[in-house]
């Protein structure tokens, strides 16, 4: 196996990172932590949650107990620099989004078949602030893996600058919810691609009930709710890819 993708990595840089989060979130917002209990011990393990803002991947690291490695965006044109050095330095693996790139099954294959954890973003974007489809790529990974999955909410984080330039700490919470899966898509074609739509909506249903009702968009009760999520489901990538 490449030494690229052996798992765990940089265990000393990451454990700095983690407790430097610590520090800062609590620091800068009122945070909240709900459902701790739910991580499990081990993996194999694909962790999933809703993408509103640049910071969830920060968040992810704040409240992981575990070594774990990131698939993202390559690039981040709404995160201030520093992000972009905190990215670098943990080690994410970075995926050319619109592009079917094969790096992101490469990544899922390596670190899951070593028992390892994976944080992936299924909308693929924090271009809205309500719950989107899953694009394709994590119900394949998490078929193709038979990983059990990790659903996790954030909500408030796109308020956190926007409170600080106010001199005020955002409220932000983390809701961890319970492992589910694993799934199966069975058959080949449209039969297949079936299963992984359903996969996909299994997954971004189990993080919808981790948000605030008004946030869980294309997955909410309301009709209008969802009517309206269909306009923020466009993903800017299908039309001008990061290669």
């Amino acid at each position: 196996m490449a030494e690229e993708f052996k798992y765990p990595r940089r265990r000393l840089m990451r454990a700095l990172v983690h407790h430097i989060t610590r520090a800062v979130f609590a620091a800068l917002t009122d945070f909240h932590l709900i459902g701790a209990e739910n991580f499990p011990q081990t993996g194999p393990l694909l962790v999933v949650a809703n993408h509103f803002s640049f910071i969830d991947p920060v968040a992810m690291v704040r409240i992981v107990p575990w070594p774990m490695e990131f698939l993202g965006g390559f690039r981040t044109p709404n995160a201030p620099p520093i992000l972009s050095w905190l990215r670098e330095f943990w080690g994410f693996y970075p995926v050319f989004r619109g592009t079917g790139s094969q790096i992101a099954f490469r990544v899922s294959d390596a670190v899951l078949g070593q028992g390892g954890i994976l944080g992936v973003f299924p909308e693929g974007t924090s271009a809205a602030g309500v719950l989107r489809p899953a694009r394709p790529g994590v119900p394949f990974m998490a078929a193709r893996s038979a990983a059990p999955i990790l659903p996790i909410g954030f909500s408030g984080f796109t308020e956190v600058f926007p409170r600080l330039r106010k001199g005020r700490r955002a409220s932000v919470i983390a809701r961890v919810g319970k492992v589910f899966g694993p799934f199966v898509a069975p058959g080949r074609g449209r039969a297949r691609r079936s299963y992984l739509e359903e996969i996909g909506h299994a997954i971004m249903q189990r993080i919808a009930e981790l948000l605030p009702p008004e946030q869980r968009g294309y997955y909410s009760d309301d009709p209008e709710q969802r009517r309206a999520a269909e306009a923020a489901a466009y993903y800017p990538f299908d039309d001008e890819p990061e290669a």
